[in-house]
Formats: C-alpha cells, sequence, structure tokens
C-alpha cells in the first residue's frame, strides 16, 4: 500500500501551493496534536508557531472545547438556519453582541473569512439600494489589502501575486495607499498616515454619493506581510466614513480574538464599525465559522413586507453550524473564565523582547513588525540599501522549511516570516520559537 505521503501527491491539490514542487518535495503529514504543538505521522513534534493559520487560539484538543462539541453531538451536528432557529446559534450570538464594540447587534453567520466579507459587501450594496441611494455602489480598499479569495473579496484585494490573473473577472474598487513608512521615503510615521488619510478624504469629498463603503484590516494587514499602521489611523478613516456617509467594514478575520493585544483590534482606537467580519479564531480553531456583524440601523434598512422584495437573498448551507458554533461558545468562555486578555500582555512584552535581541539585530532581518502575537519579520539582501533578495531564491520559504529541523512550523509570506502563535503559547515555547527562527534566518541567510 501506497503510504500517506504518496497517496497526498495522488489525491490532494494543496492551497497556495506550487503543486510541481510539492510533487518533489517529502510532505509534514501531521495526524495529532498535544496543547501548542504537532504531531507527524513519525511522532516528532513541532510548535505551531503560525496557530494553524491563524485560527488557533488556546492550543489543541483543549478539553472545554472538546466537551462543548461532544455535548452538542448528542443533541444534533447541524440543521439549517434557512425557516428555522438553532441554540447554539442564538448563545453564540448573544455573546458576540456583549463582546464586540458597541453598535454591532446583528449576526449574520457563514463558515470562512471570504464569505463573512462577501456577506458584508453584499449588505453594504444592498443597504443604499434599499435606501433609495442606488447610485452608491463604489468600494474602497487599501493598497496590497487582502480580505479573501472569492470573486468579491478578491475584488478588493490589492497583492498582484495573488490577485492579478482575476483581473477580468473582478469589479472595480478605489484604492488609497497603505500607510507603510518604505512606502514613504523621507516622511515620518505621521506624516504617511496623514498623506493616506488625505488621500480618502478627497476621495470622500469628490465621491461621497457613490462610495458605499471603505473596508480595511484594522491595524495590522496581515497576508501584506503584516504591515502595521501607525496609530491614528483606524480613527481617521473612521471619523472620514462618519463626515460622508460611507460605511465602515472592519475586517477582523486576522486580527481578532486577541491577536492584537486587544479582543479586537477595533478597540486600540476606540473604532466602532457599521460591520465586523470575524472567522479565524472565532470557533477556537477547531471548526468553520464566520459571522458578519452589522448595525440595528443596516438590519433594519432590510425590513418590510415580503412584496418590497427587501430581503437579503444570500445563504450558506452550513450557516449557523450547531458544532462550530457549540465550539465558538466555549472558546468564548475561556476568554472571560481565564481573563486571557489580561494574561496575554505579559507574554507579548516577551515576545518583543526576544525578538529585539534575537531576530533584530540579525544582518539580514531588514524589519521586525510586531501587533501583539502578529509578527513579521523581513528578510533583506542587503539591510542598508533595503535591497530585496531576487524572488528565485525564495528565501522565506526556505527558512521557514528549513525550521522544521529545530521543532517548529512557521510559513512565510514571499520574504516575510509570519510568527502568529496561539495565544495559549508558554513562556517557555515563545523563547524556543524565536530562538528556533533565529537559527534558521542564520542558516539560510547567513549572520
Amino acid at each position: 500500500m501506497k503510504s500517506l505521503s504518496e497517496q497526498d501527491k495522488e489525491y490532494i491539490w494543496h492551497p497556495f501551493t506550487q503543486m510541481e514542487e510539492w510533487m518533489q518535495s517529502d510532505p509534514l503529514v501531521i495526524e495529532g496534536s498535544e496543547g501548542n504543538w504537532l504531531i507527524d505521522t513519525e511522532g516528532r513534534k513541532y510548535l505551531d508557531g503560525v496557530s494553524s493559520l491563524w485560527v488557533n487560539v488556546h492550543g489543541h484538543r483543549r478539553r472545554e472545547i472538546d466537551e462543548s462539541i461532544k455535548r452538542q453531538l448528542g443533541k444534533v451536528a447541524h440543521s439549517t438556519l434557512l425557516g428555522l432557529a438553532s441554540v447554539p446559534s442564538i448563545e453564540l450570538a448573544r455573546k458576540l453582541v456583549e463582546i464586540t464594540p458597541s453598535g454591532l447587534d446583528k449576526i449574520f453567520y457563514s463558515d470562512s473569512g471570504s464569505t463573512a466579507v462577501e456577506v458584508a459587501l453584499k449588505i453594504a450594496f444592498q443597504y443604499w439600494r434599499n435606501r433609495g441611494l442606488e447610485g452608491k455602489r463604489l468600494f474602497v480598499t487599501l493598497s496590497e489589502a487582502y480580505h479573501g479569495d472569492t470573486i468579491g473579496s478578491v475584488s478588493l484585494g490589492g497583492i498582484d501575486l495573488f490577485h492579478a490573473i482575476f483581473q477580468p473577472l473582478l469589479f472595480h474598487t478605489m484604492r488609497i495607499p497603505t500607510p507603510f513608512p518604505f512606502q514613504c521615503p523621507g516622511m515620518t510615521p505621521e506624516e504617511c498616515r496623514d498623506r493616506s488619510l488625505e488621500h480618502f478624504r478627497t476621495l470622500a469629498t469628490e465621491q461621497a454619493d457613490e462610495i458605499a463603503a471603505l473596508i480595511v484590516e484594522p491595524l495590522v494587514q496581515g497576508a501584506a506581510g503584516m504591515i502595521v499602521h501607525p496609530a491614528g489611523f483606524l480613527k481617521g478613516l473612521e471619523q472620514i466614513c462618519r463626515e460622508h456617509s460611507i460605511l465602515l467594514i472592519c475586517d477582523e478575520v486576522a486580527t481578532g480574538f486577541g491577536r492584537t493585544g486587544k479582543m479586537f483590534a477595533c478597540e486600540h482606537e476606540d473604532v466602532h464599525p457599521d460591520i465586523m467580519c470575524l472567522a479565524k479564531g472565532l470557533s477556537g480553531g477547531y471548526l468553520p465559522l464566520a459571522a458578519t456583524m452589522t448595525s440595528e440601523e443596516i438590519y433594519r434598512a432590510f425590513l418590510g413586507k415580503h412584496t418590497d422584495y427587501r430581503t437579503f437573498f444570500h445563504g450558506h448551507s452550513y450557516t449557523g453550524n450547531a458544532l462550530a458554533c457549540a465550539a465558538a461558545c466555549a472558546s468564548l468562555e475561556i476568554f472571560v473564565r481565564e481573563r486571557l486578555i489580561d494574561a496575554i500582555q505579559p507574554k507579548i512584552d516577551l515576545l518583543s523582547r526576544k525578538l529585539s535581541t534575537e531576530v533584530r539585530p540579525l544582518t539580514h532581518v531588514g524589519d521586525v513588525r510586531q501587533c501583539g502575537f502578529m509578527v513579521g519579520i523581513e528578510l533583506v539582501d542587503d539591510r542598508d540599501a533595503r535591497r530585496p533578495y531576487p524572488v528565485e531564491l525564495r528565501m522565506g520559504a526556505r527558512v521557514t522549511h528549513n525550521v522544521r529541523k529545530y521543532g517548529v512550523i512557521l510559513r512565510p509570506l514571499g520574504d516575510v516570516v509570519v510568527l502568529m502563535p496561539p495565544l495559549s503559547i508558554t513562556a517557555e515555547e515563545i523563547e524556543t520559537l524565536v530562538s528556533a527562527t533565529a537559527r534558521s534566518i542564520v542558516d539560510i541567510c547567513g549572520n
């Protein structure tokens, strides 16, 4: 019989993977887990340094979440929300309204970050039509934005490597520059921030009658390479939206559930979006689940008689899945019981100190960007000249593959090495994570 690795190569098409290269590799096959560690078929353990692609929150096989799912299995695994209600989905909705920024009172469930964004787009578009303002149909995004991989969410994206090939399929959006210091030569972070805000203010002033919404990843643009926005940028965007009757959509798929050091990134600047997208860590990293939250005002624009045709005609077969909602409820209970946001602050500080002493000084590290547990380590050929490595060298991929020999799993974004551990990571594990990353960078890039 063929090995699992051979069967994988025979049957599976992996995401974001050049399969010709994969076929020449020796895939790591995961079959178990323990706490913050993954275990392969050979029994080797690896620290889950990217939370299984930014989804795991409390570690693997967390007893409370396991038991919550088992209890729900004893009742019903799934029932539709089309024409029926569901106990776990109701309980989770109440909990989400209690912990998210005030004003987000209604929840529309789906099953991934991409679908949460698709729902947000369609709600924003139809909201203005239901109000008789059909001209408001354009969306504003940031350069280097990433909001998912379905056609609507790709239309909002600005990462050519991922999105350029699909351009003929996409609808038109408008972009404002990301306030990233390296895109603002000679400017302070504040000047860079203000330039971007002024760009948006000009667009809003000139085309307010056409702009339906601005969508932004608050504080950190994850897939762009962990780009951290200057202080005050998010609040400035909110103020401009309010002045010009533009909906603010905050995509907290990656930044939500403690990743930035607060429950939601919006809280850092007391921002209250009209629409918020949640996924990834929502179920604790157990099951696919997403939520698009909106204000009461937006929700009421969809109310009316059947013949008014104001209904939001959108839905998913597994919307509000009972098992996923049960897992999410258990995850949120852990946040409350363990006062988790307070508990992670010393760990965030430790991570910052270790990065400063072990990674930042390395010759081929051009930048270390951190916001809470979200970290991007940019690799460069020449730090002084900020000269990147040639793309064909794939230095980020080589570093993250090499780090496995030190017992750590990481993934790159181009030549940016990403660290995003579970919130449950221990101080000792943080030291292991950073030390292994530094050693791997030296192995591949040199001192």
